[in-house]
């Protein structure tokens, strides 16, 4: 078992300047406490994210860190020129010394997608497309590449990634679709949500992956070679009482978040995530195992019991989340980091 850090970087209620310096201080934290990647959200016009362009925020954390791998989860490719998309991708990977992992999606936010002018309904054709293009280039000198949405010819690839014949790609989603396009291509997966139904994604996920044959890059570290996990949001304290308010303080936030930009809008059903409907609370959300709180061997209990029921190999621990100061952040990671993943590791 892997262990992995996951994060949107809310809006927490102070500047920017400042909630930027102190997640660059927990995730060097992260760095010395052989967490394995730290993956980040690409969201936009909304404070569930701010950092809307993961690249800019990575490229800081690369040249503040030396071992922790890092990515986002996802780039959501209908928003990107894939030209300037390859570049990134390669400069990413140099800053890093080779230690990106590129996570790829479509975007599950109609809002977000409509602000840039992408349709939700076309999002997924031109998601496949891109990703087909970006594909193509990294491994290249010379580009030429003909889709329904992108074409190029003879275009000169100047940058070449550090890793051959490009990072790893993975992919996030919460329903049987994205799962079973994921498997088919031999990318990492990650899933999040209600127990029940992350069971459900992975399986499909396995189903198309066992028809693939193998990953497209394997990777030794991960059983099988594929990394399959499970995001959730983990409140770990000395004490029961002590993990659980912080918890529901931070929950609390990070719910308002995730609805804001449906809430402005006028939808009062479902979050922005079209096919999984978030619980309205802390307590809803420990019930149906996406949030895991309490004291270390509550919480290795409960990661134990689900890495069983899922069959995972990758765990993406979301330890600052919310409105949660540094200091509660690095507390957690501290306590989770000693008590929880040495056990974790051996599974």
């Amino acid at each position: 078992m892997k262990i992995g850090i996951f994060d949107h970087v809310e809006h927490a209620e102070r500047p920017l300047a400042t909630l930027f310096d102190e997640r660059l201080k927990f995730v060097q934290a992260s760095d010395e406490a052989g967490i394995y990647c730290l993956h980040v959200a690409e969201h936009h016009a909304t404070p569930l994210n701010m950092v809307p362009v993961p690249g800019i925020y990575l490229g800081a954390v690369a040249r503040s860190t030396s071992r922790i791998r890092l990515g986002p989860l996802v780039y959501l490719l209908p928003l990107y020129s894939p030209l300037r998309m390859i570049e990134e991708i390669c400069m990413l990977d140099h800053l890093s010394h080779g230690r990106l992992e590129v996570g790829v999606g479509r975007g599950v936010s109609p809002y977000e997608l409509k602000f840039h002018k992408v349709q939700h309904d076309e999002s997924r054709g031109i998601f496949i497309d891109a990703f087909n293009c970006v594909s193509a280039g990294l491994a290249t000198d010379l580009l030429t590449y003909k889709g329904p949405h992108y074409v190029y010819e003879n275009v000169p690839i100047a940058m070449r990634p550090l890793q051959r014949p490009h990072p790893p790609f993975w992919y996030a989603s919460s329903n049987a679709t994205g799962a079973t396009w994921a498997g088919e291509q031999g990318v990492h997966f990650v899933t999040l949500g209600p127990t029940p139904a992350a069971k459900a994604t992975i399986a499909a996920y396995r189903d198309a992956l066992a028809k693939r044959g193998a990953p497209a890059q394997a990777k030794a570290e991960f059983s099988g070679g594929a990394a399959i996990g499970v995001s959730r949001h983990i409140f770990i304290a000395e004490t029961e009482a002590e993990a659980r308010r912080v918890g529901q303080s931070a929950m609390t936030a990070h719910l308002a978040n995730l609805k804001w930009l449906a809430t402005k809008h006028g939808d009062t059903g479902l979050t922005s995530r079209l096919n999984l409907a978030f619980g309205a609370s802390y307590e809803d959300a420990v019930a149906d195992g996406s949030v895991i709180a309490g004291t270390p061997p509550q919480v290795r209990a409960e990661i134990e019991r689900q890495t069983d029921e899922l069959g995972i190999n990758y765990l993406l621990a979301y330890l600052f989340l919310g409105t949660m100061t540094l200091t509660e952040a690095l507390r957690a990671l501290a306590l989770f980091s000693a008590e929880v993943m040495p056990h974790l590791e051996k599974l």
